[in-house]
């Protein structure tokens, strides 16, 4: 059901998209700038006090556009932090002192790194290749390679509003957190992406990112990655952005989980040994952030 209204998604943005195309020619179409860009979005929050936390998340990307050519690189990453205090006193009823325990824990962990680089054959048509890394504790995966080669179409490219999809082969090597001896982590896969972004008004923008993988040794073995972007400009060179992104895996990684005596439960029962026990398939990101242009 998730995969099914990830690709209604796409072929709504899709028509849409082509529905204004011949509006958007209309519009006048601005060289790109001859020079390197670069846009930072970073986001802290922290609590003190009663409950501790904090989560750093942060996000670049470096771009370049000549003629008929484009390069990116991004990176990011979210990493969350949360205290546990316990009190307990020491001592009688009358006299006594209190201690405090701190037992801190990580609760999020994500990161990325990946590179893109594109070359038109015509203006609508082009060829690209990629390679990109990620990781995602959490959601079971230590370490995940990528590469990624293959053509795609322009189907809108102005100032106000940009369309493009594009397919391709991949290739990808994945360590688990837990590895599961009947899960081959390397495979060939297939891939069918678009990235559309559309201007509103003067200050706001809104961008939509969507990639459909399949692994061609395991076509059960599906994964998506959509991510929404509102970005509202304060000037040239600050803007504030919400983003809000879900991750789906049809064949999750998997985590180690104590096994009890269903006689002998916890906390009272001794562990008689360990299974396997498949993490959620969706996960969902929001955050907010402050966007900075270089």
């Amino acid at each position: 059901m998730f995969t099914r209204s990830l690709v209604a998604t796409m072929v709504v943005t899709l028509l849409v998209a082509q529905s204004s195309a011949a509006l958007a020619r209309e519009e006048q179409k601005t060289p790109p700038p001859d020079r390197w860009q670069d846009t930072a979005e970073l986001s802290y929050v922290v609590t003190a006090g009663n409950s501790e936390t904090d989560t750093l998340g942060f996000k670049n990307k470096l771009w370049r556009q000549w003629e008929k050519s484009a390069f990116e690189l991004n990176a990011g990453g979210v990493r969350a932090n949360a205290t546990t205090t316990t009190t307990f006193a020491l001592g009688t009823m009358n006299n006594f002192d209190v201690t405090e325990k701190n037992d801190s824990n990580l609760t999020a962990e994500t990161y990325y790194l990946n590179g893109r680089y594109d070359r038109k054959i015509i203006d609508s048509f082009f060829w690209f290749v990629a390679a990109g890394w990620d990781r995602n504790r959490f959601a079971g995966v230590q370490n995940r390679y990528t590469g990624v080669a293959g053509v795609g179409n322009i189907w809108t490219d102005t100032d106000r509003r940009k369309f493009r999809t594009d397919y391709s082969l991949t290739f990808t090597k994945q360590v688990d957190v837990v590895d599961n001896p009947s899960v081959d982590g390397t495979f060939l896969g297939a891939r069918i992406a678009s990235s559309y972004f559309q201007k509103c008004g003067a200050n706001t923008t809104y961008t939509n990112d969507l990639v459909l993988d399949e692994n061609l040794d395991d076509t059960a073995d599906f994964r998506a990655n959509m991510i929404n972007g509102l970005s509202v400009a304060m000037n040239k060179r600050l803007a504030l952005k919400v983003t809000l992104q879900w991750l789906y895996d049809h064949r999750p990684s998997f985590e180690s989980v104590d096994l009890f005596d269903p006689l002998a439960p916890p906390p009272a029962g001794a562990r008689t040994g360990t299974v396997l026990v498949a993490l959620d398939e969706l996960d969902t990101i929001f955050t907010t952030s402050l966007a900075i242009t270089f």
